[in-house]
């Protein structure tokens, strides 16, 4: 088959080399360069977290980040270049003050978990051995063995690099705007995230904010969460003792610049994780706007010759390996199975759908 994709953030660019892979003829279109510094992939955590998700997302967000995490070394065993990964698990952690909501979030996890024997509560001795660096500042935690993280600014590099050596055609600065611009080819697949608005005007942006800090004073083994009733929070060890600080989720699709407010709020609560932070070099603040649908999970939508990918919402790192799958299924003319056929519409007439 000869298959056009639009947009090359994470979604696109896995979907490219998984087409690539079964001897289709790929064209890949996007807007952005390739080093992907407007896409949400480039201001994403990285977090392969799907216990710690099933807080504020459906279950069927954490069936898909268990398969695609199974999935994730297999792709990283097929690119060119390395890309940290890390599958240590996470921590949980509040305050004394707000143990509350450390309760709380144990109580929500376990209310839609299959498998509630891998949330483990954990005391200041436990979270002394996982973390030396804590010890001693938190009395009671949750940790969550088999959680991950994946670099995100490594995995778009050599994303870039395996698809470049792979005879992908990549049309990169190229806006394609309407779709049906694209024709000769079997399959028209749209990727482009929030850039598909005008065509699924259901789509909205919700904002997310992270800071990036060189924190030599602090050792992290693995992302650790700070419960708080008002701004809950990450921060995500990379190498070099450089830390990505992040969790907010505002409803706008404001791309302004960072906020004092929330500048002051993440360092604030990054800082009262671990003191060594007052001392950390900040190296950048970023945002973006995830695309989300109304019930925040994803959507595949096959009309003829054409297929549209989206509504990853935070959850892009997470399950995006498991939609590149099932699109692949849908591709080669095989039904997609449960639990995931209510992820799947089929538009017989797309040139008059509009959600």
């Amino acid at each position: 088959m000869n298959i056009a994709i639009v947009g090359a953030g994470i979604l696109g660019r896995l979907l490219a080399l998984a087409c690539r892979k079964h001897d289709w003829q790929v064209t890949l279109f996007d807007q952005d360069m390739p080093e992907g510094t407007q896409s949400c992939t480039y201001t994403g955590a990285g977090m392969l977290s799907p216990y710690a998700e099933l807080d504020i997302a459906e279950p069927v967000i954490f069936e898909l980040g268990q398969e695609s995490l199974a999935l994730w070394p297999q792709i990283l065993a097929q690119l060119t270049q390395p890309v940290f990964f890390q599958q240590q698990g996470a921590l949980v952690v509040a305050h004394g003050r707000d143990s509350a909501e450390l309760d709380r979030f144990e109580r929500s996890m376990k209310s839609k978990c299959s498998q509630p024997t891998h949330i483990q509560l954990v005391h200041k001795e436990a979270i002394a051995k996982l973390e030396p660096a804590l010890a001693g500042r938190f009395n009671s935690g949750i940790y969550l063995p088999g959680e991950g993280q994946i670099d995100n600014r490594q995995l778009l590099a050599s994303l870039q690099e395996t698809i470049l050596a792979s005879g992908i055609d990549w049309r990169w600065g190229e806006k394609i705007e309407p779709l049906s611009r694209l024709t000769g080819f079997d399959w028209v697949i749209d990727c482009r995230g929030l850039g598909a608005k005008p065509d699924w005007q259901a789509l909205r942006g919700v904002r997310g904010e992270i800071i990036i800090v060189h924190a030599p004073e602090v050792t992290l083994n693995r992302p650790v969460r700070l419960m708080h009733p008002r701004y809950p929070l990450y921060v995500v060890p990379r190498e070099d003792h450089r830390f990505l600080i992040g969790a907010t989720s505002i409803e706008s699709q404001d791309m302004r610049p960072m906020t004092v407010q929330s500048a002051l709020e993440l360092l604030s609560a990054a800082f009262s994780i671990h003191p060594g932070f007052a001392e950390a070099e900040i190296l950048e603040m970023n945002v973006n706007c995830r695309p989300t649908l109304p019930d925040n999970l994803p959507q595949i939508q096959v009309a003829e010759g054409l297929m549209r990918i989206n509504g990853l919402y935070r959850h892009g790192f997470l399950i995006s390996p498991k939609p590149v799958s099932l699109a692949c299924t849908l591709l080669s003319g095989k039904i997609v199975e449960t639990p995931y056929q209510n992820l799947v519409t089929e538009v017989r007439d797309y040139a008059t759908h509009r959600q």
